[in-house]
């Protein structure tokens, strides 16, 4: 880790400290993650139990689970190529993204209604469809407000404060259903709310910069623009699959926990410890990748991966869960701010929203892949087989990528 007062060979400036860069960072930036925060708890009000409301309510099966949640997961980040390029050619981010909160806000009563596994399905693809519309002109938007020499700080409070919601929501889950007796859809009723208020903060507290419309645009999608995507941003886009494939839904953390004997009504506290150790890692190590090497970090976050795989593996007791979804949390913390910021910075300025596009496109269909692939090896092999095999294929990613932590990958 670099002091924070020496210089940075990569650009010449002098680094700040921590939290003087917390403080200059734009009011936009902290406005979007509060968004972010808000959508994040009425999502995961509802996200934190489906995956028991599916087997325990509606008789789902494991497979059924890991199916719905793939295909779900893998359709938020695929949507995100025909949002952001869109977001480009219009240079309208704002509007493009907030239509996608929208939508993500609408499909919650849905799931208070379901009677099915076929609505619930429905509903889970409709809120991720929302999702994948506003993800990447979102991203492009942040990047477009923060100062280069903040990005990397920018994406990680953006994703501490949103991941400070994907915590609020499961612990919020947990004391309704405790005052509720697991009542389920009453929980998924609540979560209606902070939807809402989402949608408000985005269209009236977040004002979007002239430099994503002052100039005339073109085909974003076009070869000559897409030729423009160079090398060092698709090693981005492979760097960021492979992550994927290593690591499948967190459907799986929760019945892993459940495994372990664990009252209904508590198992949303796994996803709670993740998500504090995520949203108090993810401001650290987005600054932290500002200063230094990001190649490092990204073979950090797989050694850090293949480690919580491994306690999964072991036993579903609860010192072993909450291990493993600890530092599941701190790879979240080191890899998803730090993959965003690489791509603002591998991209032309004018072209982000299309390459967050694609680049998430290529990530859904690894989600897609990675957890059809756990849901089956869950169903017959069991659950050590299904998180050994995450391990396996993170150290097999290490090693493919560490010829590239040789080389120098700093922040603009």
């Amino acid at each position: 880790m670099s002091d924070p007062s020496e210089t940075d060979p990569a650009d010449g400036r002098r680094q700040i400290g921590m939290m003087d860069a917390l403080r200059q960072l734009p009011s936009g930036i902290w406005v979007l993650g509060f968004v972010s925060m808000l959508m994040d708890i009425s999502s995961e009000l509802i996200h934190s139990l489906l995956p028991l409301f599916m087997v325990t309510t509606l008789g789902a099966s494991t497979l059924a689970v890991g199916f719905i949640e793939g295909l779900a997961e893998g359709t938020a980040l695929i949507v995100r190529v025909f949002s952001g390029t869109p977001s480009d050619y219009l240079g309208k981010r704002k509007a493009v993204s907030i239509s996608g909160y929208a939508l993500g806000a609408l499909s919650k009563p849905l799931f208070a209604l379901a009677t099915s596994v076929g609505l619930v399905m429905f509903a889970r693809l409709l809120d991720r469809t929302g999702k994948g519309i506003r993800a990447a002109p979102r991203d492009a938007l942040v990047a477009d407000i923060a100062p280069a020499h903040l990005r990397g700080a920018s994406f990680g409070l953006r994703q501490s404060l949103d991941t400070v919601g994907a915590f609020l929501g499961p612990l919020l889950a947990v004391l309704f259903m405790l005052r509720w007796k697991d009542d389920f859809r009453a929980v998924f009723w609540v979560a209606v709310v902070p939807g809402v208020l989402s949608v408000m903060l985005f269209a009236f507290g977040v004002r979007e910069p002239a430099v994503a419309s002052a100039s005339k645009r073109t085909n974003p999608v076009s070869l000559a623009n897409l030729g423009r995507l160079g090398a060092a941003y698709w090693w981005v886009v492979g760097v960021g699959a492979t992550f994927t494939l290593a690591r499948f839904s967190e459907a799986f953390l929760v019945l892993r926990a459940q495994q372990g004997g664990m009252p209904i009504a508590w198992v949303p506290l796994v996803m709670v410890a993740m998500n504090v150790v995520y949203a108090l890692t993810a401001y650290p190590f987005g600054r932290w990748s500002d200063q230094m090497n990001r190649a490092h970090l990204l073979a950090l976050g797989l050694a850090v991966l293949v480690a919580s795989d491994l306690v999964l593996a072991t036993g579903a007791r609860w010192p072993s869960v909450l291990l493993g979804v600890a530092l599941w949390g701190v790879h979240m913390g080191i890899t998803q701010g730090l993959l965003a910021a690489l791509v603002a910075h591998t991209a032309p300025a004018d072209l982000r929203g299309t390459a967050y596009g694609f680049f998430n496109l290529v990530s859904g269909v690894a989600i897609v892949c990675a957890s059809v692939v756990a849901g089956w090896l869950w169903e017959t092999h069991g659950a050590s087989t299904t998180f050994y095999a995450g391990a396996v294929f993170s150290v097999v990613a290490l090693l493919a990528m560490w010829p590239m932590a040789r080389r120098p990958v700093r922040g603009a």
